[in-house]
């Protein structure tokens, strides 16, 4: 099944969530996006009928093996866009922020595989 970007969206946050506070509820994630809890629901629903999170009994959001897999992938391109707009091409934080959210569902492996190795390359030479 292919994700669409607010599924993928949606897992990237529950695990930058779980992160943060070490564990995620729905109304978690509504904070955090400003979203409806109605919305979320629906969201969680489908992220958990397509394999991606479990809901414990207590409402704690776990995110699966796929699930976790996959956030891992988006967040790791969502870092090393950012930091290629910002450190790379002088970007202001917010902004390359921003564009990186949006950038890291359309990048082409091989596009996003440069970017993450001109920023390697850059922090290396820093050191």
């Amino acid at each position: 099944m292919k994700l669409q970007e607010s599924g993928e969206n949606y897992l990237e946050t529950i695990l930058i969530l779980k992160k943060r506070h070490g564990y995620v509820r729905s109304i978690d994630i509504a904070t955090e996006l400003g979203f409806s809890k109605p919305s979320i629901s629906r969201a969680i629903s489908i992220l958990k009928d397509s394999g991606y999170v479990v809901v414990e009994p207590t409402g704690n959001i776990i995110l699966t093996e796929k699930g976790q897999k996959r956030a891992d992938d988006v967040y790791d391109k969502h870092i090393y866009i950012s930091k290629y707009l910002e450190k790379n091409l002088g970007i202001s934080k917010e902004i390359a922020d921003k564009d990186a959210c949006r950038i890291e569902h359309i990048i082409s492996e091989e596009s996003f595989l440069k970017m993450k190795e001109a920023v390697i390359e850059k922090e290396q030479s820093l050191n």
